[in-house]
């Protein structure tokens, strides 16, 4: 069945990506992508589910972490959709919820569970996984938005950006992304100092420092917007900083260790 659900999934992610596609190319929107996204989201949760029920625990490997993640960015993704038009963002998650799926089912990594964690634990895992992948979609967004920028100044824009909302649409949806993010880290943060007994510990100060400079740099940002109008390539830029200190500290050791070092 794990199988199944994973197939089902990562048909559908493709799927709803090469329409979407479609849909850009003839400036049109259609439902049909979503609903296929909304059938590999729902996929990849029974398999998921099933995964967790197996190991009566969450697997928290480089892969397998890398695939969660991806699952919740595609589904915070969706559930943006319903108000916002943010389906777009699409064509780069999509793909990628499939390939790390499919390298989860093909490249089996030794395991690395969780299985006796209090609820403090999980606030504090729950909270971080869910800010990295806000900010996730809001580095999208950035990266998007930089894209839509200079095609506008320099020449006349590509289809795909003629089917993107204006800058402004942009940009506020940015900060909304970034706003919602940074809650959830500072969540993640404060759960982390009050529950983990040595947040300075070898093994994690590099964590705790790269989080709260990249805390740092986004909740500067949004007090930059609300009291000099900060926007444009400042707002950019600084997503993208503040960004790159999360996916190092969230996954730069994990992959030195479990993919380079081979250690546990």
């Amino acid at each position: 069945m794990n199988t199944t659900f994973a197939a089902l999934s990562i048909c559908t992610y493709l799927a709803s990506t090469l329409l979407i596609v479609r849909d850009t190319h003839q400036n049109k929107r259609h439902r049909t992508p979503l609903y296929l996204a909304w059938t590999a989201v729902s996929s990849h949760i029974a398999y998921t589910a099933a995964a967790f029920l197996q190991n009566s625990s969450f697997n928290f490997s480089f892969i397998s972490t890398a695939t969660l993640v991806s699952l919740i960015v595609s589904l915070l993704l969706l559930i943006a959709t319903l108000t916002k038009p943010v389906e777009k963002l699409g064509i780069v998650i999509f793909p990628i919820a499939a390939v790390m799926l499919a390298l989860e089912l093909n490249l089996p990594d030794k395991p690395h569970l969780l299985r006796t964690h209090s609820w403090q634990m999980s606030v504090h895992i729950l909270t971080s996984i869910i800010a990295f992948s806000l900010l996730n979609i809001a580095a999208l967004q950035a990266v998007l938005l930089a894209i839509q920028d200079q095609q506008l100044k320099s020449h006349p824009p590509k289809r795909f950006i003629q089917s993107l909302p204006s800058l402004q649409t942009m940009e506020v949806l940015l900060f909304q992304m970034l706003g919602t993010g940074l809650f959830f880290l500072t969540i993640s943060l404060i759960s982390g100092f009050i529950f983990i007994e040595d947040l300075f510990a070898q093994h994690l100060v590099h964590k705790t420092v790269l989080s709260i400079v990249a805390w740092i740099i986004f909740s500067s940002l949004l007090a930059g917007r609300m009291r000099y109008g900060w926007r444009g390539q400042t707002a950019i830029r600084w997503t993208l900083i503040g960004f790159v200190l999360l996916l190092l500290a969230y996954f730069g050791s994990k992959l030195v260790l479990e993919l380079i070092l081979k250690k546990t």
